[in-house]
């Protein structure tokens, strides 16, 4: 059985992710494709136990480091029970947020050492890498605004300050930018139906995909 394809969508806080990939999902969909839609921190039972824990709370809750290593027992949990199989009996598997996020939030934002986060990713990740990442990019004041709107906001990371944030972006185009066969920049700030054709446009050139 041909393998399924992997894609992860990046950003910060209040890019219009969660929306887009939605809209995604549903065209592939459309196209006749097995799609699994999920999420980071999260995704599976445990995961989302984990998500609990650092998604809440002050927002020195954690240690970068710490967060760091909740993230990645989240994420061991994720792929082992969620993505993996699905990927091996062929569905597409389209994840909101994955190993980028860990390297821009807590490494670039955070400060943690990338070595670690490199050792982390070999051992954890194994061969579940993404073949195309989606990195929205978007004024951080306006997507904290957005971000902060949200009913039932989870908002320990919102918290953390502009400067942080404005780490968090450059650190998100810095992957971009070292990795540019697998990753996109989508310009964020244009309407909904705009950004849609510039993911779709990404999805079509990067996997060959049609309809």
């Amino acid at each position: 059985m041909t393998r399924g394809q992997f894609i992860t969508f990046e950003g910060g806080e209040g890019a219009g992710k969660s929306t887009q990939l939605k809209r995604l999902v549903a065209r592939l969909e459309a196209g006749g494709r097995k799609v699994v839609a999920t999420r980071e921190p999260g995704g599976s039972p445990g995961a989302e136990s984990i998500r609990e824990l650092v998604l809440n709370g002050a927002a020195d809750r954690w240690s970068p480091v710490t967060e760091t290593l909740l993230m990645y027992a989240a994420r061991r949990d994720h792929i082992e029970r969620v993505i993996r199989p699905a990927l091996e009996r062929g569905a597409w598997v389209v994840c909101d947020r994955f190993a980028d996020s860990t390297r821009a939030y807590q490494g670039a934002a955070g400060g943690t050492d990338p070595g670690l986060i490199a050792a982390l990713e070999t051992y954890i990740l194994e061969d579940v890498r993404p073949d195309l990442t989606l990195i929205f990019d978007f004024p951080p004041e306006t997507g904290l605004q957005r971000a902060l709107a949200r009913p039932g906001a989870e908002a320990r990371f919102e918290s953390k300050g502009m400067d942080f944030h404005e780490r968090l972006r450059a650190g998100f185009l810095a992957i971009a930018a070292a990795e540019p066969q697998r990753c996109a920049v989508i310009e964020a700030q244009g309407s909904l139906e705009a950004v849609e054709a510039a993911v779709w446009a990404a999805v079509q050139a990067r996997l060959a995909v049609h309809g």
